[in-house]
């Protein structure tokens, strides 16, 4: 299956909405106390509007683009390799696969179709995110980490958040999908 030129100039929106959101609200971070994200709201919409192909190229380019040093990741050094040996990387890692498998799942254009999709992507990601946490902050880091705490500083901040980003990216992604005549069904043929 092909991407087609539309799909991949979507692509291409959303691997560079994933780098604007992530640097403006790098500006505002200091301000709240419970750091905030976009990233996993636009891996979401990316994977309403997109094939799973397309949603996970999309968002492979951006990790791409930061490890390669342009500074369009949330955290000190913003960009470049030594951006792996973040606790936090292994959320960016999921991104990919988390738009991929969110994706794949969505059979219908719907709310309940975009909503549990979009369940099944934070689910990937907390997969993959919080046992990298747990490995870097342990091995490479040098503390020491059970696993409830790695569940404290990744995971009970952000699920609520996370949550609630489902609900509004889903209700956003219908509305595109409607003026952008993107019809669920046909993604997947």
């Amino acid at each position: 299956m092909q991407i087609s030129t539309r799909e991949l100039v979507l692509a291409a929106i959303f691997t560079a909405l994933l780098c604007v959101l992530t640097i403006l609200i790098r500006v505002f971070q200091p301000v709240l106390i419970i750091p905030f994200s976009l990233q996993p709201f636009v891996v979401m919409l990316a994977a309403c509007l997109l094939s799973p192909r397309a949603a996970f190229l999309s968002i492979l380019a951006y990790i791409f683009i930061g490890l390669i040093g342009i500074p369009v990741f949330s955290k000190p050094p913003f960009g470049g390799p030594a951006y792996i040996l973040l606790p936090s990387f292994g959320f960016l890692l999921s991104f990919p696969l988390a738009a991929w498998v969110q994706s794949k799942l969505i059979k219908r254009t719907s709310f309940i179709n975009f909503s549990l999709a979009g369940l099944a992507g934070i689910i990937v990601m907390y997969i993959i995110g919080l046992p990298y946490m747990y490995v870097i902050l342990n091995y490479y880091v040098g503390n020491t980490v059970d696993v409830m705490r790695v569940l404290q500083l990744g995971f009970l901040p952000f699920i609520t958040f996370d949550l609630i980003k489902i609900v509004i990216a889903a209700l956003l992604a219908l509305e595109l999908c409607r003026r952008l005549g993107i019809n669920r069904e046909n993604i997947l043929k």
